[in-house]
C-alpha cells in the first residue's frame, strides 16, 4: 500500500488496525484482519472546526491510544503544518525548541476526527486510563504530561518531569501513572488525580534511556525497554529491585504482553527484528 509508512500501529482489540503515519502520508490508514484497508483519515482539519484559531492545519500522526470501550482512538500529533507552526521539529529537542501540538479524537465508527486537543510540544506516547476518565500524553520536547479529561476533551493539567518524557502506563485502578523520562534515565510516579509526583525511580532501577514501559496484570512488576542498552528489565514495583533482564536486539523499543502473561516481545529498531 502507498499509503502505508507507519510510526505506529495499534490494534483496537475489535478486528481493526490503525496505521499512524506521521508526516510522511499525513494520515491513519485503517485496516481490518485480513489486510484490506477500510479507511483513511487526513490529518488536515480546521482548527476553528473545534472551537480553536480558525486556520487550516496539516498535522502527523504518530501514536494512538483507544478508549476502553473501543468507542474513539486518540492520536498524537508530532508537530503541526500551517501558519503559525514551524516546518522542522527534531527528537534532539531543548525545551522551548518547538511550538504546542495537538491530539486528534477519532471516531472508530465513522473513521472521523471529532475532537481536536491542545497538547505540549511533540506529544509523543499516550494512553487512555482502564476507567476511561483520563488521557495521559507525553511532550517530548516540552518535557511535561499532559492530562485531558475525556468527557470534555480539554487539558486540566500539564506537569513538568524532565528532559523528553516518553512511556506511559495506568495502573488498573486509575490511580498511578508511571512516566519513563528518557533523557533523564528515570522512572516517575504522578497521582492520576492528584497530578502530583508521588515517587520517582532512578538509574539503578530503571537503567539508562527508559523508553517502553508495561505494567503487568497484577500491577506487581514494571517491564521497560532501554533503548541504548538494547535490553529489556523487570522491576518489581514495591521494593524498586530489578528483578529480570533480557538482552535483546539493537535499540530495544515497543514492547507488548501476550493475553496469558507468559510471554513478551519487543521491536528492536536497528535490527528490523522481534524479540520474544
Amino acid at each position: 500500500d502507498e499509503d502505508l509508512q507507519p510510526k505506529s500501529v495499534v490494534a483496537s482489540g475489535d478486528g481493526l488496525f490503525f496505521a499512524q503515519n506521521m508526516m510522511y502520508r499525513h494520515n491513519v490508514a485503517v485496516y481490518d484482519r485480513t489486510g484490506t484497508k477500510v479507511g483513511s483519515i487526513d490529518d488536515e482539519v480546521n482548527l476553528g472546526d473545534f472551537g480553536l484559531d480558525p486556520v487550516t492545519v496539516k498535522g502527523s500522526p504518530v501514536e494512538a491510544a483507544f478508549t476502553p470501550d473501543g468507542r474513539y482512538v486518540y492520536v498524537s500529533n508530532y508537530k503541526m503544518f500551517g501558519d503559525g507552526f514551524s516546518t522542522v521539529a527534531d527528537d534532539s529537542c531543548d525545551r522551548g525548541n518547538w511550538e504546542d501540538s495537538f491530539v486528534y479524537k477519532i471516531d472508530v465508527e465513522a473513521l472521523e476526527i471529532v475532537a481536536v486537543v491542545p497538547t505540549g510540544a511533540v506529544p509523543k506516547f499516550l494512553e487512555v486510563s482502564p476507567d476511561g476518565s483520563t488521557l495521559v500524553v507525553t511532550n517530548w520536547c516540552g518535557f511535561d504530561v499532559s492530562f485531558i479529561d475525556t468527557a470534555t476533551d480539554t487539558e486540566v493539567a500539564r506537569v513538568d518531569v524532565g528532559r523528553h518524557p516518553r512511556g506511559v502506563a495506568i495502573d488498573k485502578d486509575s490511580e498511578v501513572v508511571y512516566v519513563t523520562v528518557m533523557g533523564e534515565h528515570r522512572i516517575d510516579v504522578l497521582g492520576l488525580q492528584s497530578h502530583q509526583l508521588l515517587r520517582s525511580y532512578g538509574t539503578d532501577s530503571s537503567g539508562t534511556t527508559p523508553r517502553h514501559i508495561l505494567l503487568s496484570d497484577d500491577d506487581r512488576y514494571l517491564y521497560v525497554s532501554n533503548h541504548k542498552m538494547n535490553m529489556v528489565r523487570k522491576i518489581d514495583l514495591s521494593s524498586g529491585a530489578v528483578v529480570g533482564t533480557a538482552s535483546t536486539g539493537t535499540e530495544t523499543r515497543t514492547m507488548a504482553i501476550s493475553d496469558d502473561g507468559e510471554s513478551l516481545y519487543v521491536v528492536n529498531y536497528q535490527d528490523g527484528t522481534v524479540s520474544k
